[in-house]
């Protein structure tokens, strides 16, 4: 039986991380680790639980693993990220974080940590794991002071932001059932209407916007860095039928299933 290698702590441009195709970070999602995004330069916006927000040079921005999420850089920016792995266990928040980091000294702590951890990875020295993890501990301290010193803008949530937020954490849970919008709709206690003037209202979306991209982006992951069979493909995402399935794949990509895989 070959070894186990669990999850690594792993440091890559923003680029790197959409592997050069955008829809990876522009449709919702949500990552099995840990994000933590540093934009160096440029900006960019990012919708994080149903809630748009910009984002600007020498801004940082952490994301739990499994929240909803969409992110945007502009075609002149710059950023880094960080995957950690949820293995690890670090004293990490619980919700969404955003910062702007308007001293210089809380900039370069955070670019030293980074660039250690791109220098581990790129001279593949005994114990590299250890010491990325050992660098994402002290990311984890570097988030918490400068928290301490600087509260994320978040503020209190409002109605329209805990309904958001409600529903994009639903969208995650359920996507794959094949539920329309109205059903996430009557599941929350709202009415459709008041659902999509609410999405509208906190990300610029409509939540079938959000429902729809989600389900897109599962797909295309599915087709492009899998293996399975289209027909089980689009069964396991509640598609009532292969022919729907590839429809809606048509319709939003300009490229059948089959010709998704054979692209990637």
């Amino acid at each position: 039986m070959a070894d186990y290698a669990p999850p690594t702590v792993r440091s890559q441009t923003l680029a790197q991380l959409s592997a050069n195709e955008s829809w990876r970070l522009e449709l919702p999602h949500a990552r099995p680790s840990h994000l933590f995004v540093y934009l160096s330069k440029g900006q960019g916006r990012t919708i994080v639980l149903g809630r748009r927000r910009g984002l600007t040079m020498n801004t940082a921005l952490f994301v739990p693993a499994g929240t909803l999420m969409m992110l945007d850089i502009g075609k002149q920016s710059y950023g880094l990220a960080v995957s950690v792995p949820t293995e690890i266990g670090l004293q990490l928040p619980s919700e969404p974080v955003q910062l702007r980091l308007r001293d210089s000294l809380t900039q370069a702590e955070l670019v030293a940590i980074i660039e250690a951890m791109q220098r581990e990875q790129a001279t593949h020295r005994p114990f590299g794991a250890e010491a990325l993890q050992a660098h994402a501990g002290l990311l984890s301290v570097w988030l918490r002071r400068t928290l301490a010193a600087e509260p994320a803008t978040t503020g209190t949530p409002r109605a329209a932001d805990r309904l958001a937020a409600a529903f994009s954490a639903l969208v995650e849970r359920d996507f794959r059932s094949g539920q329309s919008m109205a059903e996430f709709a009557l599941a929350l206690g709202v009415t459709p209407t008041h659902l999509t003037r609410t999405l509208r209202q906190t990300a610029g979306l409509t939540a079938a916007d959000i429902l729809t991209g989600r389900s897109l982006y599962e797909a295309r992951l599915m087709l492009q860095d899998g293996t399975l069979p289209i027909g089980l493909v689009s069964e396991m995402l509640g598609f009532s039928s292969a022919a729907y399935f590839t429809r809606f794949i048509q319709k939003h990509t300009g490229k059948t299933p089959s010709g998704l895989r054979r692209r990637r």
